[in-house]
């Protein structure tokens, strides 16, 4: 903590200065280079502003400057003046020529933007101690919120001052829109395969949905044994697998292919998720491997496999009955720590609610979790893939493809999502059909059921930013492995 050089300083009674962090030299010589040079403000306009001064009368130089500027005008202490003519706080420290002190004080080049870091700097650290004390006074107050909550409330506040700003930015421009707009089209005309989200690894898919896009929810639904969990852990498995990164100025990671992959496994356990993708890895059926049916050779594979695939940033959360608050807050967490590009939820029915027990419907549970799912994608900036069951009906009509209207609680399901996605094998329900061998019927049965076997469906039910339809993929049931058709398994049927 430092005075101040300029003369209104020395008139300041320091023991009204607060004791939290702050530098008013910096801020004074950083106004005054921005004063002197308006291209400064090119340089620190994507992460300072004028919340982070210490001095409110420097955040309201600094919010005018920055208007001017942004309209195309001259910021400097003449045209300033008029602004700030009957300005109470300036006249307490000196008038309209505080503008011009300011200017004779002004920084230069690199070291003006390192005052700005300074600054940048000491607000989040006024920010820190303000959650201290806020987390102190509620921990000794409030005995009636449990600590859980309290830790969670405090690192969604962690998160959002460590993400400054970027998960809540108020109103933008149409012009910012479409800046974004098209720099989201040109990052996809760019990208092998011209996908403007992350790629699922199946190319039928991708060219279906355009890859998976940050903020989506993703729901994905099938009746039991339809394979959605083999499917969303194929999915998280190729994501992981491609994961390319480039590394910042400052030390962070940009993920430039694949990405970093939170699942949260609601029902099965991490060691059963880890089996399923050795299999996936080692085209070792995942039974052989869980019932010790191998041979020294496939146990060298499995040995060999995990040293390739186990520094992968996947990462498992195997807790059962999880609150939505508790996964939001281990989701940001995870991206505060090891970044983070895709959350999958196996299966969203799981997860608890803060309404469960209050006497409120399963509708409205449901509702509430997907309401939130779909704000942790968004706040996240990360496609969410939540897993979903269908309801009894569709065994009960003859055509078995599912409908938004199979969602079960599907009001606020297919009302929040995004991209609502079905997965179907007709072969699951022809093979329930077999009739005896020695009937005439087995040998047609036969026939149709080898051609369909290994043939899945992924149903687009509904898709926010482009058509719906159907994309065809190849199931391997031994393996629990979804491929594109183009490099499907060989069937010795076939």
């Amino acid at each position: 903590m430092t005075t101040a050089l300029l003369p209104y300083e020395a008139e300041t009674d320091v023991a009204e200065l607060d004791s939290a962090p702050h530098n008013l030299d910096a801020e004074q010589a950083f106004l005054g280079a921005l004063l002197y040079d308006n291209e400064m403000f090119h340089r620190v306009a994507d992460w300072l502003k004028a919340e982070h001064f210490y001095d409110p009368v420097h955040g309201r130089i600094f919010e005018t400057a920055t208007d001017l500027i942004g309209r195309g005008s001259l910021a400097d202490a003449v045209v300033l003046k008029t602004h700030f003519d009957r300005d109470d706080g300036l006249k307490d420290i000196g008038g309209t020529t505080y503008l011009a002190v300011l200017m004779e004080g002004a920084a230069t080049g690199n070291a003006a933007v390192e005052y700005a870091r300074i600054i940048y700097e000491l607000a989040l650290r006024r920010e820190l101690i303000r959650i201290g004390h806020d987390l102190a006074n509620a921990a000794s107050a409030d005995a009636e919120v449990h600590a859980r909550d309290l830790i969670q409330g405090i690192e969604q506040k962690l998160f959002n001052l460590a993400e400054a700003g970027s998960t809540s930015r108020g109103f933008v421009s149409f012009k910012q829109a479409l800046t974004e707009s098209v720099a989201s089209a040109a990052a996809a005309f760019e990208r092998d395969g011209g996908l403007a989200g992350i790629s699922s690894g199946l190319m039928e898919l991708d060219r279906k949905l355009g890859g998976m896009h940050p903020s989506d929810l993703i729901i994905l639904a099938g009746r039991p044994s339809m394979g959605k969990t083999s499917l969303a852990t194929n999915i998280a498995f190729n994501v992981a697998k491609a994961y390319e990164h480039e590394l910042q100025p400052d030390g962070s990671k940009k993920t430039t292919k694949g990405g970093v992959v939170g699942f949260f496994s609601l029902e099965m356990s991490a060691e059963q998720l880890a089996t399923r993708l050795i299999a996936d890895h080692t085209s070792i059926p995942g039974y052989m491997i869980r019932q010790g049916m191998i041979d020294a050779t496939q146990y060298e594979e499995i040995r060999d496999g995990v040293l390739e695939i186990q520094s992968l940033p996947l990462f498992i959360d195997d807790t059962g009955g999880l609150p939505i608050s508790a996964l939001a807050a281990r989701a940001r967490r995870l991206k505060r720590t090891h970044g983070l590009d895709l959350i999958v939820v196996d299966y969203l029915q799981l997860i608890t609610s803060t309404k469960a027990g209050s006497g409120s419907s399963r509708v409205e549970e449901v509702s509430e979790v997907t309401q939130n799912l779909k704000a942790l994608a968004k706040e996240l900036a990360v496609p969410v893939i939540a897993l979903s069951q269908l309801s009894r009906q569709v065994e009960n009509r003859e055509d078995k493809k599912p409908q938004l209207s199979d969602l079960r609680e599907s009001g606020s399901i297919e009302q929040d999502a995004d991209v609502v996605l079905f997965v179907y094998r007709e072969a699951y329900y022809k093979e329930r059909e077999k009739p005896r061998e020695d009937t005439p019927e087995y040998h047609a049965w036969e026939d149709e059921f080898r051609r369909i076997e290994r043939v899945a469906e992924v149903v687009i039910g509904k898709q926010r930013h482009g058509p719906i339809g159907t994309a065809k993929l190849a199931f391997d049931g031994m393996l629990t492995k979804f491929t594109d058709l183009e490099t499907r398994f060989d069937d010795p049927h076939e």
